[in-house]
């Protein structure tokens, strides 16, 4: 038989928890594949943007024997896009393929979807020796545990369907701050001679592992440069914490010169390919970057021990000195470096009008910060306050690289939400950390309780003389004292045990319910319409003549004379690459989008030959809307197109006081004129067809100076005509008191304010199933595409029009009122190649005169009559 000493059983139990955490962070992430029973279609159960250019990236490495490309001309027409992102993920998802034998699309999103929820485990895993080394195997279990469950983002960008390298920067950042800590828990102490290399042989050997980690990392993703600049503050800290201890920093200086040259050079062999010093690429800047930070450390240490003996303020007031001056011979030596890390520190700490207009940019609020780790911020608190008292008490220079590395990353959470998939290992960390610091801190207590309620050994019968009575009486007596002094001490430290504990239980059920809600409610899932109209895009529309697998270089490459682009909105460009395999003007990289060329300039256009004259210089032949875009994108590209005056222009938010109760208000948003006037309305809304104003709202409001609140608030507001509306908001506008006005809005997308003119150039060709507006006049669909044309020229003077039935059966009129006695007409009534048709010939109002349009003439521009 063999013997289990209590070391290796108690092994055994954390290894088993451990284990059983690994299921259940695999098992809540896989929860939609294992609900879809495998009847659904794979594809639609995957995240509609990233996650496809990842399946992309995917595709064209196994079918260029494993080689990345870095220039791709399937997006972002007519310049292609450089990817800026390491290879990575893509080649461990790649092998993953290869090792399964995937091979099918199907098969290949199979395999790739399994990897973020694999990778979570994983991290699952290295949390706890990460709360191990903070704190002891109670603070791993707890870390691993609340990893393993911690829901917002960490477990989003790890759900089965979202393909993404996100969670990869989490596990590889996590394994060298693993590694790090590490560093700084065994090296603290070591008697280092810099001369001698046998005393710092272990600390190098560590040192490596930490750079090989961080240079996974970097070949993941640029950004992980973050970890570096935590490094930096982190050592700031410790070096004056070790001068006011006198303790010695030369493990720092050996740590981090190995971790950063192997960085260094990991970065020379991998080869910089972006040509600028920007440190969100693969840049010449990281070098530059990292030795800033060798030889910051250098200068830290050389620091320490020319100042030793000395008043120890001289130390933080030299760094502040140094700092200064350091920044100042950076700006005048090297202005564009300098200006780089000002502009890199920006834009990841800092906020930009447009963030608002990308969800996962956008600042973290209170809601969505309790949402995402609900209890678990109390106990980060907890958890911060247990290292500051440690870090009174002794030096441990690992608690407070966990304390500077959760700040760094807390901060950035603030500016940008994404950044919640780092904070959840901080979350989890630090609560682990307060959780165990109140267990152990109770634990004797605890312990001296419940000895004190424990039954006497001695039975009833036994025979004690009097003196043995009396003197066992005044002990008695004595240890009574004693004993209630410290039960009131275990009954407090028992309160807090059970509040702290109560807090775990609370943040673990609510981030479970909160993940499993997720998992089994189709959180990633692609919409249908979407789906169905670039698979008809695909097999309906001419090819580019780019090859959808082919890996191109970019400086001999050339755009064939077949290519076009595909203007949509950002968030669907890589959804038109992927399923329709036609190439996008813009992406989800926010490429394409801003400037006069840009998708928002084109869909806020208020005059088509503007429009056109961008589709012109985008070389775009395709449009798609969709009735996001219509309404609630519309703010978004609104504000892309000018971040001042944003959605202001064409839209009106109004506070509306209670039926019930007038003091309270409920908001409503009213649509001003320009809205009409916009290509994505004129273009979604109404086809591209004339559209007469008929009925809107005469509204009366008082303005933010009366009301002193964010929103115009309504006093009156009547349905009318509108030519009867502008009038009385005329009349009223010259006489209204101060703060007050009268406008004419309307609620409706489909009921314009004034007379919107038809579009000459664009004409529907195919639109989505779903209904998503519907009444005896109206039927507005979910997803539209709309071909760009020279149009047919037909002479003559009042309103033309032609009728026509759309692929879904649904017939409206195309109508146009003539431009100096001329139409140009989008629709052929004969050799149309799609689905949506004329159903009879264009006719002149009034006139009875008709004509036929051939679909050459549609094509080339070819006058008619």
């Amino acid at each position: 038989m063999v013997h289990l000493d209590f070391m290796n059983r108690r092994n055994l139990f954390i290894a088993g928890i451990v284990a059983f955490f690994v299921i259940v962070s695999l098992w809540i992430r896989l929860l939609p594949m294992l609900l879809s029973g495998g009847h659904t279609d794979i594809l639609l159960m995957v995240g509609s943007d990233d996650p496809l250019y990842n399946l992309r990236q995917v595709e064209q490495l196994l079918a260029n024997h494993f080689t990345y490309t870095w220039f791709d001309p399937m997006t972002l027409y007519p310049v292609g896009s450089t990817v800026y992102w390491g290879p990575l993920f893509i080649y461990i998802s790649g092998f993953a393929c290869l090792i399964a034998g995937a091979v099918t699309r199907p098969e290949i999103i199979g395999i790739c979807l399994l990897v973020p929820p694999i990778m979570a485990a994983v991290t699952v895993v290295l949390m706890y020796y990460v709360g191990k080394i903070c704190g002891d195997w109670k603070t791993g279990l707890l870390a691993s545990g609340f990893t393993a469950v911690v829901s917002g983002q960490f477990f989003y960008r790890s759900l089965y369907g979202y393909f993404d390298h996100h969670i990869g920067e989490v596990l590889f950042s996590t394994l060298f701050c693993l590694i790090y800590i590490y560093i700084l828990f065994s090296e603290r102490e070591a008697k280092i001679d810099l001369k001698n290399f046998s005393t710092w042989k272990k600390t190098a050997l560590l040192s490596g592992l930490a750079g090989i980690a961080y240079l996974l990392g970097l070949f993941l993703m640029p950004t992980i440069i973050v970890f570096a600049l935590i490094v930096v503050i982190f050592t700031v800290i410790q070096f004056i914490i070790s001068v006011y201890r006198n303790a010695s920093g030369e493990y720092l200086l050996v740590a981090n010169t190995i971790i950063f040259a192997i960085a260094i050079i990991g970065l020379l062999i991998f080869g910089f390919k972006s040509p600028t010093i920007d440190l969100s690429t693969y840049s010449i800047g990281h070098v530059y970057a990292y030795i800033a930070l060798i030889a910051g450390t250098a200068v830290l240490y050389l620091l320490a021990r020319y100042l030793k003996g000395k008043e120890k303020y001289y130390y933080p007031l030299s760094l502040v000195g140094l700092a200064v001056i350091f920044a100042g011979v950076l700006f005048v030596v090297s202005p564009q470096f300098f200006n780089q890390l000002i502009s890199a520190a920006f834009q990841f700490f800092g906020q930009a009008p447009v963030t608002d207009t990308v969800q996962e940019a956008r600042g973290w609020s209170m809601a969505s910060a309790w949402s995402a780790f609900n209890y678990g911020l109390i106990l980060m608190l907890g958890g911060i306050l247990v290292i500051l008292y440690n870090a009174f008490r002794e030096d441990r220079p690992h608690e407070i690289f966990a304390l500077v590395w959760s700040a760094v990353i807390l901060y950035s959470t603030w500016q940008h939400v994404r950044y919640e998939y780092y904070l959840a290992i901080n979350i989890a960390l630090l609560s682990a950390i307060c959780i165990s610091f109140v267990i152990g801190l109770g634990w004797r207590d605890i312990s001296r309780l419940a000895r004190n309620i424990k039954p006497e050994s001695k039975a009833e019968g036994s025979k004690e003389g009097a003196d043995d009575r009396a003197s066992k009486g005044r002990k008695q007596r004595k240890a009574q004292k004693k004993s209630t002094a410290s039960a009131t001490t275990s009954y407090l430290v028992l309160a807090l045990l059970v509040i702290t504990a109560g807090l775990g239980i609370l943040f673990v059920y609510t981030s479970v319910s909160y993940s499993y809600v997720n998992a089994s409610g189709n959180a990633i899932s692609m919409n249908p319409d979407w789906r169905d109209s670039l698979v008809w895009m695909e097999n309906n529309t001419p090819a580019t003549g780019v090859n959808y697998y082919t890996i191109y270089d970019k400086n001999s490459f050339t755009y064939p004379n077949s290519s076009y682009g595909v203007m949509s909105w950002w968030d669907y460009g890589h959804m038109i690459t992927y399923i329709a395999q036609r190439i996008p003007n813009a992406n989800p990289f926010q490429a394409g989008v801003s400037g006069p060329d840009g998708s928002a300039a084109y869909f806020m256009a208020t005059n088509e030959s503007t429009a056109n004259t961008i589709l012109d210089h985008d070389g775009t032949r395709y449009v798609i809307t969709d009735i996001e875009m219509d309404t609630g994108k519309f703010w978004a590209m609104a504000t892309w197109f000018n971040t001042t005056a944003a959605a202001a222009p064409y839209q009106m938010t109004i506070l509306v006081p209670g039926q019930t109760d007038s003091s309270s208000y409920q908001s409503a948003l009213l649509n001003e004129n320009a809205y009409y006037d916009t290509m994505i309305s004129r273009l979604h809304n109404f086809d591209g067809s004339m559209a007469t104003a008929t009925a809107a709202y005469y509204v009366e409001y008082s303005d933010q100076s009366v009301t002193h609140v964010s929103y115009p608030v309504l006093t009156n507001a009547v349905a009318m005509n509108v030519s009867a509306a502008a009038a009385r908001a005329a009349q009223y506008n010259q006489n209204a008191p101060a703060g007050y006005h009268a406008d004419v809005l309307s609620s409706s997308i489909v009921l314009p304010i004034t007379d919107v003119p038809a579009l000459q150039h664009y004409r529907l060709v195919h639109e989505s199933s779903t209904s998503v507006l519907t009444s005896n006049k109206t039927d507005v669909k979910y997803v539209k595409i709309f071909e760009y044309v020279k149009g047919a020229h037909i002479k003559g003077s009042g309103i033309i029009e032609v009728p026509l039935v759309t692929n879904t059966g649904r017939n409206f009129i195309y109508r146009q009122q003539s431009t100096n006695g001329e139409f140009v007409v989008p629709y052929s009534t004969t050799g149309n190649p799609y689905d949506v048709k004329a159903t009879g010939k264009y006719q002149i109002e009034g006139a009875g005169t008709t004509f036929d349009v051939p679909e050459s003439a549609v094509m080339q521009g070819l006058t008619i009559n």
